[in-house]
């Protein structure tokens, strides 16, 4: 009953905002923006097109500044401006990469003929569409591993930034056809109590009202803010001036962050791999070095907003917010759902099926209420509220959610067997492999059965190796078998 008196009020709601409208007391431009953020269109989604055209997954997709033009990149490495609302494509043109596009985005200001692209082959690279429809593709430069995500600044049309997973950030000027490397992102550390590891990254997001600070988030625990306007000589002393990640996070091995998005307001969206999304307010960051701070002072600050119900898992999926002032938060889904969450509330408002396999991207329209996604198959879907009925949330609901968490239960136990292993069993497996080696070898110097283990203690159990080996890099399914279609 309560639902239903909800949707009636909000439906009294937009017929008030219309008879404003019609009589003059309501600005066309706000009016719009508020019917755009409210509920009840939210939960009349539905899917209205499908553009078909790559011939492999698409990874990508990003509107152009007025909305009317979609940018798509696919495993098949062809980039693809599509007209939306004809459902049909303007322009292909094959990107000139020799993997898959993990990212295309148009240049600012450029009359959409500009368009960068990044790829698994830790290129990036821009198209320019002449006159005659032709495209020119040329390389602006590279990162030694594979590069999921560009941040052009906002308003220009010269600068823009790649983050690779060799941990390096660089910085682009197509005016000078310039690159160079900003920063190189790496561990935290205690009292230099070891040398810092590189941090494999995987985001980049540009502060929209405030465009000298960034966000890379990465395979560690930890959301880094960095000031373009310091600029050391030495990449690698580049450090950051914030640092943001939920506290119970602290300290945790083999976590990955996959998407990061900034809000209207610069409130930081955090997305983890098999964890949850965070919202983080732009006051509550655990500085430049959060190793330093005492668990008294940690605790003093505001923990983030959590939404939960997807699973994150099996790719490395992007995290979006929707509404004219980005009143909700969204995710794809291992599930093959979207899920939609209010803001403020975290609450679950849609759950929708978008795709056969896995949901990765989805991407709001600058300025009406219309949403595109993408995932394992070879089509991008357009969902607009053209729903006649306020639409609940899946049947199945429940069953959705305790699957998604059921599995993220398993692989978080897994991943904690994997960070605190059995000391004693470690210690017996290389007393069993030393014995056989000796064996093998036929060796007189070997210990004899009445021998003491007194010098297995001193045996390297502990190993150090860098963070971020999950799964997500291999893009392994949990019982092991790779995927053939590799996502940003």
């Amino acid at each position: 009953m309560k639902k239903l008196c909800s949707a009636s009020k909000s439906k009294v709601d937009k017929f008030i905002e219309f008879s404003k409208r019609e009589i003059g007391l309501s600005v066309s431009r706000a009016f719009s923006r508020r019917i755009a953020a409210s509920e009840t269109v939210v939960k009349q989604l539905d899917l209205s097109g499908e553009l078909e055209g790559h011939q492999g997954c698409v990874n990508t997709i990003s509107f152009n500044s007025t909305g009317d033009i979609l940018v798509s990149g696919s495993d098949d490495k062809q980039v693809i401006l599509w007209d939306w609302a004809r459902n049909t494509s303007k322009l292909s043109y094959p990107s000139g990469h020799f993997d898959n596009i993990f990212q295309a985005k148009f240049m600012p200001f450029s009359d959409d003929r500009k368009i960068v692209t990044s790829s698994a082959d830790g290129q990036v690279r821009i198209g320019h569409v002449l006159e005659n429809g032709d495209v020119n593709t040329e390389m602006l430069g590279e990162h030694i591993l594979r590069v999921h995500s560009l941040a052009v600044e906002p308003g220009s049309p010269h600068i823009l930034y790649s983050c690779g997973e060799d941990g390096f950030v660089q910085h682009y000027d197509l005016r000078s056809s310039s690159v160079k490397k900003l920063l190189c992102c790496s561990t935290f550390v205690r009292n230099n109590a070891h040398s810092p590891w590189d941090i494999r990254l995987n985001a980049i997001v540009i502060d929209p009202r405030n465009p000298n600070y960034f966000a890379v988030g990465g395979a560690d625990e930890f959301a880094r803010v960095y000031d373009i306007r310091k600029n050391p000589s030495d990449p690698k002393t580049n450090s950051p001036v914030d640092a943001f990640c939920p506290h119970h996070l602290i300290d945790t091995k083999d976590i990955t962050i996959t998407s990061l998005a900034y809000s209207n307001t610069s409130e930081l969206l955090v997305s983890y791999n098999d964890e949850l999304i965070y919202l983080f307010q732009k006051n509550t960051g655990l500085g430049p070095n959060p190793l330093l701070l005492s668990q008294e002072d940690v605790g003093k600050l505001e923990e983030p907003r959590a939404y939960r119900g997807h699973r994150n898992f099996q790719t490395v999926k992007g995290v979006s917010f929707f509404g004219p002032n980005d009143e909700y938060v969204t995710s794809g889904s291992d599930c093959g759902h979207i899920f939609m969450w209010k803001k403020k509330s975290a609450g679950l408002v849609r759950v929708m099926k978008g795709d056969n396999d896995i949901v990765n991207q989805l991407e709001s329209h600058p300025h009406i209420p219309l949403l595109a996604t993408s995932g394992f198959e070879n089509t991008i879907k357009l969902w607009a509220p053209s729903s006649k009925d306020i639409t609940p949330l899946p049947p199945d609901f429940d069953e959705i959610l305790d699957n998604n968490q059921r599995g993220r239960e398993a692989h978080s136990q897994a991943r904690l067997m994997r960070v605190t292993p059995d000391m004693d069993l470690i210690r017996h497996l290389l007393r069993l492999h030393r014995r056989q080696g000796w064996e093998a070898f036929g060796s007189r110097e070997g210990p004899h059965d009445g021998d003491t283990d007194a010098s297995d203690d001193d045996e390297d159990v502990g190993g150090g190796a860098p963070p971020g080996d999950a799964n997500v890099y291999g893009y392994s399914d949990e019982e092991g078998n790779s995927r053939e279609c590799y996502v940003s």
